[in-house]
Formats: C-alpha cells, structure tokens, sequence
C-alpha cells in the first residue's frame, strides 16, 4: 500500500514538474522565494493592525512567530526523524527524469514541505483572522498558499505527497493558532 502511494506520487511529480518550461523557470523561481514576500507579508501586517489596536496586533505578531516557528519545527521533525524520505534531487532512481530547477535543492529529506505548511498557516491565520472586513481575502489566501506548494514541484525539490502534507498540516496549525489569537484577545483584551 505504502509503496504504491509512493510510486504513484513520484509518477505524478515527474509528470507535473516536467509540465515547466524555460519561459517559466524565472517566475516560480521567485514565486518560491520567500525573501520576495516580504512586502507582501507587511501588507497583511499592516491590514491586521487596522483590525486591532497595538497591544493587541503585537500580541498577533507573536503568535504568528509561534506559528511560523512551530511549523517550522514540526516539518523538520518529519523531514529528519519521523519520515525520512529523500527529495526527488536526492533520489537517484529518478536521476534525469525531472527538471531541477536551481542548483541546490535543499536538506537530503523533504517530507513533508515547510514552503507549503508555512504559507498555509499564514493564509488560513490572515484568512480567519481579516475575513469579519475583507470577506473576499480567503480567495487570494488560499491560492497564493497553493501555488507556493506548486512551485516547490515545479522546480523540482519536493514530492506531491510533500506539498499535499504541507499544506494539510499548515491548514491545521494556521486554524490551532487563531484560536489561540483569539483566547489570548479575550483574555487580555479584559485587563
């Protein structure tokens, strides 16, 4: 069961890695960076501190730090100790059948994607957190998190069973993290 659930994700990463062209290698190249989200990070900053006044915006920033760290964590957890399984760029059975993208690939594991986990927590956090004033937010979230796991296919350095986990993970962790944002308002918002 396992091995054929391996097999066929392989097939389909090779399949949908090997969808990309020259023409395109740029754009995901810096769609994957996640130096180049920075402004856009402090725009969603920006939108949560209208939300709220700035006690209460600094206590979100640092649950989202917790959350950022925590997936973080959680994915190298799983990448070094509890699943261990090796990128494609680092899986010789598949040597030239896949397109890589940029020169280094990342650490020997990848299961599952910290890309996908984390921009997953952010969307479904900013999503949950700016909906009540920006109802249409989840629609640009939510892909904007899917199409960072797509690009980690795309130039070649995870698995899709890799980014499916990631983003499944990060979902979870992103709703765990509002709810705890929203028991620390309350809290503290009475004092």
């Amino acid at each position: 069961m396992i091995e054929e659930l391996v097999r066929l994700d392989t097939e389909l990463f090779i399949y949908l890695n090997n969808l990309g062209t020259e023409t395109w290698d740029g754009f995901w190249m810096f769609y994957t960076t996640k130096f180049n989200w920075i402004p856009f990070y402090a725009l969603l900053a920006y939108l949560m501190y209208k939300r709220l006044n700035t006690k209460m915006f600094l206590l979100t920033l640092l649950v989202v730090a917790l959350m950022i760290t925590f997936t973080d964590q959680i994915t190298n957890l799983f990448k070094k100790v509890l699943v261990v399984r090796l990128r494609p760029c680092h899986n010789g059975d598949i040597d030239g059948l896949y397109r890589l993208v940029k020169e280094y690939c990342g650490g020997k594991y990848g299961y599952f994607s910290g890309h996908a986990s984390n921009s997953m927590a952010v969307a479904v956090f900013t999503s949950l957190m700016l909906r009540s004033k920006y109802k249409y937010i989840p629609l640009v979230l939510i892909p904007w998190a899917m199409a960072m796991g797509y690009s980690r296919i795309y130039i070649g350095v995870h698995y899709p069973l890799d980014v499916v986990s990631g983003m499944l993970f990060g979902a979870f962790s992103g709703f765990l993290f509002y709810k705890f944002d929203r028991y620390l308002q309350a809290r503290f918002q009475l004092k």
